[in-house]
């Protein structure tokens, strides 16, 4: 038994000459929460669907829960649940209803149990004052909600969630993080893709980021925050030789103009193993003392690291505000 939920070696999807996907290697570990970030056209959705057997791979191989896809997608779906580019359901039908008809073509769904499961998949997604209301006078939240009850009608090892807090409101946006957390907690891996930087931040214990279809960076959320840069903060009348004791200290500039000074503050930038060091309490304590000793009057000293945000943008070179 693996203890990867998702692993993906040089897995490459090709329309023509265009490589959607371009010879990645997920490993996301069973029981995490794994954000899978990127900008439009990056390639998640196309990853999604190959590892769900949705398309067949060009080149490479990928395992879902230990088996290999799509050759055990019939072992492995029934274990899996996905909610993919937003949920499709017959609006003529109830909530109710339309659960109750996904939930019979699941051959693997008994039948004796389909009304009580059906009824705490909705209660659990807060949908029990709607189950007998028509599917198409739901909301976008709403039927946002009951795709992830239709998810939730089996037990299921891992859940593929794609935009899951599209179109809900603020509280139905908590509602459903703290679904996912509930999931997480039961030993569920939950894999989702977003374009929110707040929902990876509050729910994600690990995070993906593609970028032209290949995937740039992967690892614990931790890591992906250590290895950005980050910024140490000088506030002094004497900038230049603040300057330079920073210098004699070790901190290695990010670049020619990593340095710079305006209305008595000096920033210097620092790269990915200098930002470990400085962020620190110890080594802050130390850099401060060390200005004190040289005569530097600080009047305010920090070590800012670098946003999620800031991260996303240096690792895409794109902004973070399209749906992928």
């Amino acid at each position: 038994m693996t203890d990867l939920a998702i692993e993906t070696h040089s897995l490459t999807k090709r329309f023509g000459a265009h490589a959607a996907v371009d010879g990645i290697d997920l490993a996301v570990p069973r029981g995490a929460v794994f954000g899978f970030l990127g900008p439009n056209g990056s390639g998640k959705t196309t990853t999604i669907r190959m590892l769900l057997g949705l398309v067949r791979a060009t080149a490479g191989t990928a395992r879902v829960l230990g088996a290999d896809m799509p050759r055990s997608l019939t072992q492995v779906l029934p274990r899996v649940g996905a909610l993919v580019e937003g949920p499709a359901f017959a609006p003529f039908l109830t909530g109710e209803a339309n659960l109750r008809r996904f939930d019979s073509a699941d051959r693997y769904a008994p039948p004796a149990t389909r009304r009580e499961r059906v009824a705490a998949a909705l209660d659990r997604v807060g949908l029990s004052h709607a189950a007998h209301k028509k599917a198409g006078a739901y909301s976008l939240g709403m039927k946002q909600r009951l795709g992830l009850a239709n998810a939730l009608l089996m037990p299921r090892d891992l859940l593929v969630l794609d935009e899951p807090t599209n179109g809900l409101d603020p509280q139905g946006t908590r509602e459903v993080r703290a679904l996912v957390r509930s999931f997480a907690a039961d030993g569920t891996t939950v894999f989702v893709s977003t374009h929110l930087l707040a929902e990876v931040e509050q729910l994600c214990t690990h995070v993906g980021v593609m970028s032209a279809g290949r995937l740039v960076a992967q690892g614990t959320l931790a890591e992906f925050r250590r290895a950005g840069a980050a910024r140490v903060e000088v506030r002094t009348p004497d900038v230049a030789l603040a300057r330079e004791v920073l210098a004699r200290a070790g901190l290695r500039l990010a670049d020619a103009a990593g340095a710079s000074a305006a209305a008595g503050a000096l920033v210097v930038g620092v790269g990915g193993a200098d930002a470990v060091a400085a962020a620190g309490v110890p080594a802050a304590e130390q850099l401060v003392a060390a200005l004190v000793a040289a005569g530097v009057r600080v009047r305010g000293f920090a070590v800012r690291e670098e946003s999620l945000e800031e991260r996303f943008v240096e690792l895409t070179g794109e902004g973070f505000d399209v749906v992928a």
